[in-house]
């Protein structure tokens, strides 16, 4: 019988204890203690980029600021201080509230938010979505958490995962009991991904006894900050249809890209593209954020991920597990809503909101080529340029070459 208090650390779940999670792991323990000592630090263990200094956009944090203070609307001298499209768009986000920001909404998100990120999603592929397909989450990592917490039944069940990766795949599947299967993308050709390298991963782990259920690709790269090409995913996808794996595509970064060459295209857009058969035999769940691009809005924690070519009673399983957490949160939703649908051309707020986004994409553009123009600088140091990533945390990944 075990000993102490019943959660005292000897006595908690195994995978809580065995989980490592190295984004708040050992250097940011120390560094938060620094912190508080009084020396000034700065965090570059995860993109948050408006604790390093980038301005909110206007045109969103006015429609939350209404949506937040409805009553501001009442107040005939409103048009003074907000423009009316944004006074517009908070009262549509309202109205497809049961409350306001402060009442629960359907624990896949709002409708029509959902509808919108459908929409979204049409415009940027060119293929319809199915809104009832589509949940709106607090940050992608949630949905991360609830499709992995569905493909994984036991410690023997594997997930194929990027080496280098973003730890929330490993810390995830560590939680939930699963094992993850590393596949190792290559320096040398840009950290590209090797279908043959997945075929030895794969054997190698089914030779273990492990089933390998799901692939995790993050494009463009975390850490890495590769685009991967058309022909790329097209491959990606027939490896997954052939050994019969749901692919997860982590998609988060899909606007910080700072490079023309290769612009990033969704692994949804080649699977349509690829026609039947191709295009309704493989099980693909695309995720996107808030928090990335030049909107950056972290803290506000929304997110949402879409299941193509799922069985419907796999997608009303989940809804029943989403509906544990009742709802996510609203706040969260709305912003989703605004970032994927921004002001138009013709609308007031148009002109500013473009040119204020169009000026922290091009800060970024220009910061990743000071960056690896740097690192290059140093001896017996090589760096790839940054295709695409967050430059507001420390994701460059440096060779050292030893002579």
């Amino acid at each position: 019988m075990a000993s102490g208090k019943v959660m005292d650390p000897e006595n908690l779940n195994e995978n809580v204890k065995k989980t490592v999670y190295a984004v708040r792991g050992e250097l940011y323990l120390r560094a938060s203690e620094l912190q508080k000592e009084g020396k000034k630090i700065i965090f570059t263990n995860v993109g948050n980029p408006h604790a390093l200094g980038q301005k909110p956009l206007t045109f969103p944090r006015q429609v939350m600021a209404l949506c937040q203070a409805p009553f501001l609307m009442d107040d005939p001298h409103v048009g003074l201080l907000f423009p009316a499209d944004a006074i517009a768009k908070a009262k549509h986000y309202l109205s497809m509230t049961s409350g306001g920001v402060g009442a629960y909404s359907d624990s896949r998100g709002l409708p029509g938010v959902r509808q919108e990120v459908a929409n979204f999603i049409l415009q940027r592929d060119g293929y319809p979505s199915d809104p009832e397909n589509i949940f709106l989450t607090d940050g992608a990592s949630k949905g991360v958490a609830q499709v992995l917490n569905a493909l994984i039944r036991d410690e023997k069940d594997g997930v194929l995962v990027p080496i280098p990766q973003y730890p929330l795949y490993s810390a995830t599947i560590q939680l939930l009991g699963g094992t993850l299967v590393p596949y190792y993308l290559t320096e040398e050709e840009n950290w590209g991904m090797s279908i043959n390298e997945l075929r030895r991963s794969v054997t190698e782990a089914r030779r273990k006894g492990i089933c390998v259920r799901g692939l995790v690709f993050i494009n463009p790269g975390n850490p890495t900050g590769q685009c991967l090409t058309e022909k790329n995913l097209g491959e990606l996808i027939e490896f997954c249809i052939q050994e019969r794996i749901v692919l997860m595509a982590d998609e988060v970064y899909q606007q910080n890209v700072y490079q023309d060459e290769r612009p990033f295209i969704s692994a949804r857009k080649v699977l349509m593209g690829m026609g039947p058969p191709a295009s309704e035999a493989l099980e693909l769940v695309s995720f996107h954020t808030v928090s990335k691009g030049f909107l950056g809005e972290c803290g506000q924690r929304g997110g949402y991920f879409e299941m193509t070519n799922f069985h419907p009673k796999t997608v009303d399983e989940l809804y029943k597990v989403s509906s544990i957490a009742l709802s996510p949160n609203v706040s969260g939703q709305i912003m989703m809503g605004l970032m994927v649908n921004p002001p138009k051309p013709g609308d007031i707020s148009y002109p500013q909101y473009e040119a204020e986004s169009k000026a922290i994409s091009l800060s970024l553009r220009k910061r990743a080529h000071i960056m690896t123009d740097g690192f290059n600088a140093c001896e017996n140091v090589v760096c790839n340029f940054t295709e695409g990533n967050d430059l507001t945390k420390l994701r460059f990944i440096l060779s050292v070459q030893l002579i």
